[in-house]
Order: C-alpha cells, then structure tokens, then sequence
C-alpha cells in the first residue's frame, strides 16, 4: 500500500514538474513529464489511453 502511494506520488511531482517546465522556455518538461506519465498510467485508466494514444501518433510518424 505505502510503495502504491509512493509510486504515485513520484509520478504526480513528475508530471508537476514537466507542466512547469513546459511554461519555463529553458527548462525541458518533456524530460519529467513523460516519466510521469509512465508511473501514473498503472494507477489511472485515462492516462494510460493518453499514452496509447501518443505512443500510437509516434507510430504513425515514423511510417510517414
């Protein structure tokens, strides 16, 4: 239960993290946010549809 709630609140302070470095212009969000995701998406069914979908457009790009 105590390691649960650790892994998610990395994954809520690492997503914080790259929401803020996003709005920063020299400060790489990308780097935090991602990670984030990652953790949270075993947790919460939504983020991990959102991963889906991006890892999905990534895909899709390099076949372009």
């Amino acid at each position: 239960m105590i390691k649960h709630s650790l892994k998610i609140a990395l994954g809520i302070t690492l997503l914080t993290i790259g929401l803020i470095g996003g709005l920063i212009p020299v400060f790489q969000g990308w780097v935090f946010g991602i990670p984030g995701l990652i953790i949270l998406a075993d947790y919460f069914p939504p983020v991990k549809k959102i991963l889906d979908w991006a890892k999905k457009k990534y895909e899709n790009s390099k076949k372009n």
